[in-house]
């Protein structure tokens, strides 16, 4: 019987790959094939308004494609961007040459913005809170178990601790948010008694290795399985470690404070925690109610932004089919109003 060869983007991680199925297999792209591919660029673009020029910030540089298209919009734009990956700044050389003063790179992570940036500084501010490709496939970073490297997932990998230390040493309660919470994992009990039985013997200090824990777990990978079944605990794992969900609720209203009044705040997110954080921050901000359980009356509500729209902008068919890694990409844009002090 001959062997089916395909090519198809391999788990939610966006990982380039071919498998040849009943043949056992697999290619996963090399570092230096690596291009990173913005996601939903023509819609943030659209919203920014680049081309009618002002000063711009990119809180999540990654590999750079949203703040090359601002800086390229208009010759008279200015734009700052942050990034806390060592390896970001070597990247923001490039446009450092390109576009010379009329860009600025920060070695920082947004929640620390507050440190360069003050109030009414910017017309435009983009946060892409998605993994960049390069972080994915650099195998010391160990994000990614199709890479066989000690297991990491540090953004920033010169503080805190890996994700190694944290499965060898986090209490249950940490684990089980992480895998749960963090995760959505609906088999996370499995999960985390597989983590902690597996303590001591080396399995969980790489990427592959780690994997086989949780997918043994929760009963192997399935033919033509759309996702591996390590996914989601890899997820959650670097949603913990990193602090991700606290970063982004304490930078958010930095981002906001730090709009111009008409200016322009738009956020892509990927995970279903993260853009309900986007999400009531945003209908706070606009003075509509945060949740369901939100029955405040409209008059004790401050208007201080306008949503563009109510719902998430996804991207198009077309954008999915070229680049798959898009597929859970969801972007949320408000404008300030003219609210001085804010």
């Amino acid at each position: 019987m001959p062997l089916s060869l395909s090519f198809h983007f391999l788990g939610d991680y966006g990982q380039t790959g071919v498998e040849m199925y009943c043949g056992a297999v697999e290619f996963v792209c090399l570092p230096s094939m690596v291009r990173h591919v913005p996601v939903l660029l023509d819609e943030c673009m659209d919203h920014l308004d680049p081309a009618s020029g002002g000063s711009f910030a990119d809180l999540t540089f990654g590999g750079g494609g949203h703040s090359r298209e601002i800086l390229k919009a208009n010759s008279e734009n200015t734009l700052v961007s942050f990034d806390c990956d060592p390896d970001a700044v070597l990247r923001s050389e490039e446009l450092k040459e390109d576009f010379g003063g009329r860009f600025t790179f920060h070695d920082l992570g947004f929640q620390e913005m507050d440190k360069v940036s003050s109030p009414s500084e910017f017309d435009g501010v983009l946060m892409d809170l998605g993994i960049s490709s390069f972080q994915l496939m650099e195998a010391g970073k160990g994000f990614s178990f199709r890479l066989d490297a000690p297991i990491d997932m540090r953004l920033n990998p010169r503080v805190g601790q890996s994700a190694a230390d944290f499965l060898e040493t986090a209490s249950r309660e940490s684990l089980v948010r992480a895998v749960r919470e963090y995760g959505e994992e609906r088999r996370w009990n499995r999960v985390v008694n597989a983590i902690m039985g597996a303590r001591g013997t080396g399995d969980l200090q790489r990427t592959k290795s780690a994997a086989e824990v949780v997918s043994k777990a929760v009963g192997g990978l399935k033919f033509r399985q759309r996702i591996h079944p390590a996914t989601k605990t890899f997820q959650g794992i670097r949603i913990a470690i990193n602090g991700e969900l606290e970063a982004l609720a304490m930078a958010l209203p930095m981002a906001f404070r730090s709009l111009k009044s008409g200016g322009v705040l738009a956020v892509i997110s990927f995970h279903s925690l993260e853009d309900r954080i986007v999400k009531r921050f945003m209908r706070k901000m606009a003075g509509r109610p945060e949740h369901r359980a939100d029955s405040r009356f409209q008059q004790d509500r401050q208007v201080f932004a306008e949503l563009f729209q109510s719902k998430a902008i996804f991207p198009t068919k077309d954008e999915v089919e070229r680049n798959p890694k898009s597929r859970s990409a969801r972007l949320r844009v408000l404008r300030k109003l003219n609210q001085p002090g804010l």
